[in-house]
């Protein structure tokens, strides 16, 4: 495998398994759908859990949120399932009109960014990291509405809870693409040296 899609595939299953594993963590911490559950049948309660709006857990249960209040006023986690895109959009679609378009949306993004980083030249560090970055977050949340219909959310950033001063509800999913496309902006702003002159000036002959 060359360096270049191993840098791909590093990062990219890195920030996969980071969001993962802290969705699980929010799962387990912030809510009570895996309460009484042990060993690998948390891990199976995570990857098959409900939507609570649309289809309740059996034997009547309902998880209920348990948020956690990490820096008072300005960070809390708190759990979310978002079945739209960022900021909730188009999340009041018909449930399979809007999986199917999530789905096909996804697989196209994904593509996308995948021919991009293949046209990269070796020098473009910051936008094959910045591509990797995008990939593993477009991963991660794909994964989630692969498998449950709808993303995971559970960071939460105000400020003093005062009206219009909140950030919507994130993961580190979306970091890794906030992080990633910021990279790429950076790069486009940097400047670029001209290139040298491929021949170099004749000499004047000596008289």
């Amino acid at each position: 495998m060359k360096a270049s899609l191993r840098l791909l595939l590093l990062v990219a299953t890195t920030v996969l398994v980071a969001d993962q594993v802290t969705k699980y963590l929010a799962v387990s911490r912030l809510t009570d759908a895996l309460d009484g559950r042990e060993g690998v049948s948390r891990v199976t309660g995570f990857l098959t859990q409900h939507n609570l709006d649309n289809d309740p857990p059996p034997q009547g249960e309902r998880r209920v949120t348990r948020p956690y209040r990490f820096i008072e006023d300005y960070w809390h986690f708190r759990y979310v399932e978002n079945p739209g895109a960022a900021w909730g959009l188009f999340a009041n679609l018909p449930d399979g009109v809007r999986r199917a378009f999530f789905h096909v949306v996804s697989v196209a993004a994904l593509a996308f960014i995948f021919l991009m980083y293949r046209r990269t030249s070796l020098d473009q560090k910051m936008v094959r990291v910045a591509l990797a970055l995008i990939t593993g977050g477009a991963l991660g949340n794909f994964a989630d509405r692969l498998i449950r219909g709808y993303v995971i959310d559970f960071i939460d950033w105000h400020w003093r809870n005062q009206p219009g001063m909140r950030w919507p509800t994130f993961n580190v999913a979306d970091a890794a693409i906030c992080v990633g496309v910021a990279f790429m902006l950076l790069d486009s702003l940097k400047v670029r040296r001209p290139e040298a002159v491929a021949a170099p000036l004749t000499q004047s002959p000596n008289p």
